[in-house]
């Protein structure tokens, strides 16, 4: 777009004058011969200059400015006066006041004015330059936050699917994990025996396959939360053991673990995580392993200022891995080759998750392997020496208190057996609610002290129950508050968020262990100690 110039003055002879001075420059130039005729031309179009007159007939050249001063768009129009009264500096400083940014006697000195006004087209070239980056970086701005919108909504979409999805996976597979739990401690023969723990196997692999789905989707979101708690490092890696020996017996191969004796036995990290990490190496290892033996190795690398690095080591004589296959381990949704998806299966997800987590644990996991001839997975993880002993308390149900009264919330009729089964087991009765506002109901007629309530539940879901509960609880000033557990299928973050801020205690997702479920109870059981003490040394004052 070529540069406009204004240029204002009563007299033919003079516009013409300055238009010969001008020629040289690639502007269009506008003529007006008065100040009216340059307000209104002023108006129409986007000049870079004004070239203005101060002795003019009717509006005088102080008098045009001013008006166009007060106008938005000619507020900041550079205007350079041009006068043959300029005697006194009176003139000149009164044309600074008005708003000009310059002052040119007559007769005009060509020299003098060419340099000013390129001096005025060049800043007028540059602001246009940047009013157009500014337009780009405007829509470039519009256009990140249009992508970042649709990338939100897709990532929103896709939780509320894999919500729901795991929703209705987990809780059937709550009832056949549960029910397989049940049965195997039930009297049974060998051959029973070994056709329940197939059905408990492909259950737990199962679960394994959603979790990695999940975990997957939360990683790639930013949502996934770590621990921060004591462990002992022999009973993860035995449950591990336990959990795999099974599958590594049916395919003939040995399974072994060694610990080195210089490692701490109680360590502080997120054991959930860790033993997360090492479910998918081993159970990768025994999958592409179909003769020989899979070893799971824990060394102690340094013991520095009560850190411990801790390198864990997965060797197998399987099938190997190719240099090219090694390009695509650890990345999402791939396996070394495409056959290799359609003979063994699995996500493709399990070891792009433990890099991921290794990772996010301030560690780093690699893999030496030759095609033929095995593989080591291996991965390194700084964790805190622990100096509290862990409390076994879960493994002795003895210490729990029988006196708990405990309310199940649940409309599913198979997890209500599969619940109430497993609390017979450990020495409890439980009372049922088929639904949120049951459980309100049944909770101000008998003081429970333990209320496993269900998310998703007709005419009430368990948020909503959660909150009259508590409500109830303010009005009626109930001194100890009833424990509230979530017991649901849903297992996302915003899930959990959602449950504390509906006033629960804890959350326990589908299909959970017994072991978490005495952990609860021992809650439980601390708030009835405490709350017993408390009422003992009142009634003693």
């Amino acid at each position: 777009m070529t540069p406009k110039i204004l240029i204002v003055d009563d007299l033919i002879e003079n516009l013409i004058s300055l238009e010969a001075v001008l020629e040289d420059f690639e502007i269009e130039i506008i003529r007006a011969q008065s100040g009216e005729e340059a307000l209104k031309w002023s108006m129409k179009e986007e000049f870079a200059l004004v070239i203005l007159d101060v002795q003019m007939p009717g509006m005088n050249g102080y008098e045009t400015l001013e008006m166009m001063r007060q106008r938005k768009k000619t507020r900041y129009l550079p205007v350079i006066f041009v006068s043959a009264i300029h005697q006194s500096d009176l003139h000149i400083i009164k044309g600074i006041e008005t708003g000009a940014v310059d002052f040119i006697p007559k007769p005009i000195i060509p020299d003098i004015l060419r340099g000013k006004v390129r001096v005025f087209l060049d800043l007028y070239l540059q602001r246009k330059k940047l009013d157009h980056l500014l337009a780009e970086m405007e829509e470039a701005n519009l256009n990140l936050k249009n992508a970042k919108d649709r990338a939100e909504e897709a990532t929103r979409t896709k939780s509320m699917f894999l919500a729901n999805m795991s929703h209705e996976i987990r809780t059937p597979l709550n009832g056949v994990i549960g029910i397989s739990k049940l049965l195997q401690k039930s009297d049974l023969n060998e051959e029973q025996h070994e056709l329940i723990s197939i059905i408990t196997n492909s259950g737990e692999n199962l679960t394994m396959i959603i979790n990695d789905i999940l975990d997957y989707s939360k990683i790639e979101s930013g949502q996934v939360q770590f621990e921060t708690i004591n462990f002992e490092l022999v009973e993860m890696v035995e449950n591990v053991y336990q959990l795999l020996k099974f599958k590594a017996e049916e395919k003939g191969i040995e399974l072994n673990y060694t610990i080195a004796e210089e490692i701490p036995p109680i360590l502080c990290g997120d054991p959930l995580r860790i033993n997360q990490v090492l479910m998918n190496l081993v159970n990768n290892a025994i999958k592409f392993t179909h003769r020989g033996k899979v070893e799971l190795k824990i060394e102690l690398v340094d013991n520095i200022n009560n850190i411990a690095r801790l390198l864990f080591r997965v060797i197998d004589t399987g099938i190997g891995i190719s240099e090219e296959g090694k390009n695509l381990l650890f990345k999402e949704f791939h396996q070394t080759e495409s056959s290799i998806t359609r003979k063994y299966g699995g996500t493709g997800l399990g070891l792009a998750i433990s890099r991921n987590l290794v990772s996010l644990m301030h560690g780093e996991i690699n893999v030496n392997s030759e095609l033929g001839k095995g593989s080591e997975f291996w991965f390194r993880l700084p964790l805190k020496e622990a100096v509290v002993d862990i409390d076994s308390a879960f493994e002795k149900n003895d210490k729990l208190s029988k006196g708990i009264r405990i309310l199940l919330a649940e409309d599913n009729l198979i997890n209500q057996k599969v619940s109430t089964l497993t609390l017979k087991q450990l020495g409890y009765q439980c009372d049922i609610a088929n639904n949120g506002r049951e459980a309100v109901e049944m909770y101000q007629k008998l003081p429970y002290d333990l209320i496993l309530m269900d998310m998703q539940m007709p005419e009430m879901d368990g948020l909503q129950a959660t909150r009259m509960i508590r409500e109830y609880e303010k009005s009626a000033m109930v001194k100890t508050e009833v424990y509230i557990t979530a017991v649901t299928a849903n297992s996302l973050v915003e899930d959990k968020k959602d449950c504390i801020i509906s006033g629960m205690n804890n959350f326990l997702s589908k299909p959970f262990s017994e072991k978490e479920l005495v952990h609860i109870l021992q809650e439980v059981a601390k708030r009835l100690t405490k709350k017993n003490q408390t009422e003992h040394e009142y009634l003693l004052q």
